[in-house]
């Protein structure tokens, strides 16, 4: 039997480390994207409409909670898109994404597409279920637990990091001989 706990090159089925080091970027651009989206139009409506939205649905302290998710969204989708401090910035994410699933997407099921009807005019569509909510929160802690990938700001720091430490091991080992 074999042993898939191991991390090592022979369990991976990646056509390379290489390019597994670039699996999160999609995911990154796809999910900040869709935030930010979501945010704008909201900061672009005004916050004080989306808050009317929630007094509605019985959230309580609607104009915070407004203000809330839409710079979640905005600020948390920057950081997806940009590959940093996501484990931090997923929660509140995450938070805005099981609210509107509780609140509103829950009970029109699973299916994120549901024909009403097909008329001369076209097709009408029907309420928006969870589906895509699920893909949201997956694409979140995929990113938050395996990390942003190669090409992520996170990335470019930490190579920084390691290249400032490099020059000064260099010079220390330089100035002893």
């Amino acid at each position: 039997m074999q042993d898939f706990s191991s991390s090592s090159d022979k369990t991976s089925m990646s056509l390379s480390p290489v390019l597994a080091a670039w699996a999160p970027l999609p995911i990154r651009l796809a999910v900040g994207y869709g935030f930010m989206a979501h945010g704008y139009a909201k900061f672009s409506r005004g916050p004080e409409n989306f808050a009317n939205v929630l007094h509605t649905l019985g959230v309580p302290e609607p104009l915070f909670a407004a203000w809330a998710a839409t710079l979640t969204e905005l600020i948390g989708g920057a950081a997806v898109m940009l590959g940093v401090l996501i484990p931090w910035a997923s929660i509140p994410m995450a938070v805005v994404l099981l609210t509107a699933l509780v609140t509103v997407h829950l009970p029109y099921g699973f299916f994120s597409v549901k024909f009403a009807e097909v008329t001369a005019t076209g097709i009408k569509f029907g309420s928006v279920g969870y589906e895509i909510l699920l893909l949201y929160l997956a694409g979140l802690a995929a990113l938050a637990l395996g990390g942003p990938g190669a090409l992520s700001l996170e990335g470019w720091i930490e190579q920084r990091r390691q290249r400032d430490l490099d020059r000064k091991t260099l010079q220390s080992l330089a100035t002893k001989s």
